[in-house]
């Protein structure tokens, strides 16, 4: 139960504070409205770091159903506990969705494109193109899972990690982010985008199930990829 429960706080924490701040610059009328590309990379970023500094110590903050698989697969945790990391990881995300959706409730009305509104929740590709989008997400999430096991394989003073994971998580958005949105993170998309097709958002229209599959399949391949390239290159 502590680590279902950590992880789903910790996920929560995630996505209110990361979709929060996708919020903020694409709805109609906030005051952060078209601050940009660097601003959503930084706020999913610091989001990533205070979920870690929150949860670490109780289940280690995977928050991602990619990272838990990933080191399932390469005996870092029991596969025992994997069910129990990834319902508290979805449905932190599907809260911490609920949460924006609350907080920025005067603003769906206001803002008149469907696509922004679906953005705040969920990733979508710059250019349609499955396979590449695909490619896209496994890459990044190879990237972040390869990163987290590097950063901490090092001696680092006590609080300096979780710093570094949102860092790295920076790093990849800025990066590798501007073609599918670097979901790299299966509950992160997932949970969020089944809130947008329950939630009463006026004219919002469809949540996309058509692309939804790869913010999964991409992150999950990815995870697993990058915790594998670890322990043959560098553990």
């Amino acid at each position: 139960m502590d680590n279902f429960l950590a992880e789903l706080i910790g996920t929560l924490i995630l996505v209110l504070l990361g979709d929060g701040v996708v919020a903020a610059v694409l709805l109609t009328r906030s005051k952060a409205q078209n601050s940009g590309w660097i601003v959503i990379t930084a706020g999913w970023a610091f989001a990533v770091a205070v979920a870690v500094y929150a949860v670490g110590r109780i289940s280690g903050a995977h928050i991602n159903p990619a990272v838990t698989l990933g080191l399932a697969v390469t005996g870092e945790l029991a596969w025992g506990d994997v069910p129990i990391y990834i319902i508290g990881q979805f449905v932190g995300a599907f809260v911490g969705a609920v949460l924006v959706w609350l907080a920025y409730l005067p603003h769906w009305a206001a803002t008149e494109d469907p696509g922004l509104k679906l953005a705040v929740f969920s990733t979508g590709p710059a250019i349609r193109n499955y396979p590449l989008n695909l490619v896209t997400e496994i890459i990044g999430t190879l990237m972040l899972v390869f990163g987290v096991r590097a950063i901490l394989a090092n001696e680092l003073a006590s609080g300096l990690a979780p710093l570094l994971v949102g860092v790295l998580v920076w790093g990849i958005g800025l990066s590798l982010g501007g073609p599918t949105g670097y979901a790299i993170n299966p509950a992160r998309d997932l949970g969020p985008r089944l809130a947008h097709a329950i939630l009463p958002i006026p004219g919002k229209g469809n949540s996309d199930w058509q692309y939804a599959w790869v913010p999964v399949v991409g992150p999950i391949i990815g995870g697993i990829a990058g915790s594998l390239l670890f322990e043959v290159t560098l553990a």
